[in-house]
């Protein structure tokens, strides 16, 4: 169920920015660098670099940190390693009571809430006056600008895991089905490929955590709507009819082509389904992609951009995109730009989005030849590339996003899955709390 709100943004929004200031004003940002808090510095020294998704990307960033170091021999750059769910939590903390490193990993879903505590420098300029300018992905910079909630850019985009359809190839081989390429295609193979008492389903829908996202997205990818608020900016579209159709005709598809176990699975679930051979079709993003590649090899699947309307146009929803910020307080702005452009040029954003399987935010770095080989993450950069796929920008500036897209709608998702709430009623309420969010929003920014 979703709670109302207070208006409380102001209020909330002032008082961390109280603490974020007091912190900078005595605070150490613990760069280690000699400059004051907030100064461009000697362009040399020692800096730091936390890596939100800390482990996973452990590996290949401290290798692209030996590249950097190698060609920037008077900088020094320490790597500190966060989980991705601690990330949010220890910037906070940071912000109030001051350790912030000179540069950071942030993630578009995070963005906003970095940004109003006002820890981040806008970067349109140095982009502007550096290697990178019109190197950029036009669809990640307006992803991370969209997410930060103002005119400026705050981070550098990195790299971008868009939603996939994953199917197994082996059975639609077996079933005389072609790639499903529109959504009449895939909803005719997932009741062709489900047979229930044999325990084979045509599909896995997402009813666990996470659920929202994937519910958009299939909404989004069905009524065409290529906007989430209407011409005014003040009221969502989420409820719009051809969205309440569009997730009646997804939602039915539980119990029907899916195990009744969907109601609660995550991600981690339907992966392992789908890979033991369960599951004909999947949708998760570019993440799981290596996963599948380890369970199945390459021939057994494959996985395809979100399928297209009957008119040949194809709209998904945005993913969060990872980039790299440059803190305010760092005393060493100059050496710490540098990282974040290397970090962003061809061969190092080549290197990390081969290594994560994942779409490089350079634009030469997504014509290399190594997308040849994942061609998962190839299609999903041709998609985001060709500027044909239409972008549906989910308002990650919104304070209260993560929380109504996620803790205070996956139960309501659910009633609709069950049979006891309708499409209409969900997304109406969901569409009164982001438009009241949106509101308090754009009455904060005057």
């Amino acid at each position: 169920m979703i709670k109302p709100r207070n208006s409380r943004l102001l209020t909330a929004i002032t008082l961390v920015s109280a603490l974020a200031l007091t912190a900078t004003a005595c605070g150490d940002d613990g760069s280690g660098t000699a400059g004051a808090q907030g100064a461009e510095g000697s362009g040399t020294g020692k800096i730091v670099f936390w890596d939100e998704n800390g482990g996973v990307r452990t590996a290949i960033w401290k290798e692209i940190i030996a590249d950097f170091e190698k060609a920037n021999p008077d900088i020094d750059v320490e790597y500190v390693g966060i989980a991705s769910t601690e990330a949010q939590a220890k910037y906070n903390t940071a912000i109030q009571g001051g350790g912030l490193p000179d540069v950071g990993g942030v993630g578009a879903a995070m963005l906003a809430g970095i940004t109003a505590q006002e820890a981040l420098d806008p970067l349109d300029d140095r982009i502007a006056d550096s290697s990178l300018k019109g190197m950029l992905n036009e669809a990640m910079t307006e992803n991370v600008r969209n997410a930060a909630g103002r005119d400026e850019l705050y981070t550098v985009p990195i790299s971008a895991t868009n939603g996939v359809l994953y199917y197994r190839t082996d059975q639609f081989e077996k079933a005389g089905l072609d790639e499903p390429d529109t959504w009449d295609e895939f909803y005719a193979a997932a009741e062709k490929l489900t047979d229930k008492p044999k325990n084979q389903f045509g599909y896995t829908i997402r009813g666990g955590p996470g659920s929202i996202a994937q519910a958009l997205d299939a909404m989004y990818g069905q009524s065409g709507i290529e906007s989430f608020w209407d011409a005014s900016g003040k009221k969502t579209t989420v409820n719009d009819p051809k969205n309440v159709a569009a997730l009646e005709k997804y939602a039915g598809l539980y119990r029907k082509v899916t195990p009744e176990a969907d109601l609660n699975n995550d991600f981690t679930k339907m992966v392992a389904q789908f890979d033991a051979g369960g599951i004909a079709m999947l949708n998760h993003n570019l993440g799981s992609y290596q996963d599948h590649v380890n369970a199945l090899g390459t021939d057994k699947f494959r996985g395809i951009p979100q399928p297209k309307l009957a008119d040949g146009r194809r709209v998904m929803v945005s993913n969060p995109v990872s980039g790299l910020g440059l803190m305010k307080s760092s005393g060493n702005k100059a050496a710490a730009w540098k990282f974040i452009e290397f970090a962003a040029s061809h061969a190092s954003n080549s290197k990390f989005g081969e290594s994560a399987g994942l779409i490089p935010a350079n634009k030469e770095a997504a014509e290399d030849p190594w997308l040849d080989k994942a061609e998962t993450t190839k299609l999903g950069a041709e998609a985001l590339f060709s500027g044909d796929t239409k972008i549906v920008q989910l308002p990650y500036y919104l304070p209260d996003w993560n929380t109504l897209s996620k803790a205070d709608s996956e139960a309501g998702f659910q009633k609709v899955l069950l049979g006891k709430g309708t499409a209409k009623e969900f997304l109406d309420t969901l569409a009164a709390a982001l438009d009241e969010a949106q509101a308090e929003w754009l009455e904060q920014r005057g």
